[in-house]
């Protein structure tokens, strides 16, 4: 299956609970760190939600 790297670009200040928990859920606990993840259907709803707060680059 294909993989997904998700890096987070804005910092969680002023977000709502629910955006802040489904980083942390993805793996990201600072900005600019980056994770790498299956790409699939809860994947990405999770990146959906949170869209504005990180960058998504496709892996071969």
């Amino acid at each position: 299956m294909a993989k997904i790297e998700i890096r987070l670009k804005k910092s969680f200040i002023g977000k709502k609970d629910d955006q802040i928990a489904t980083a942390k859920a993805l793996g990201l606990k600072k900005i600019g760190q980056s994770v790498t993840r299956e790409d699939n259907k809860t994947t990405r709803g999770m990146i959906k939600k949170i869209s504005f707060m990180v960058d998504v680059n496709e892996l071969d």
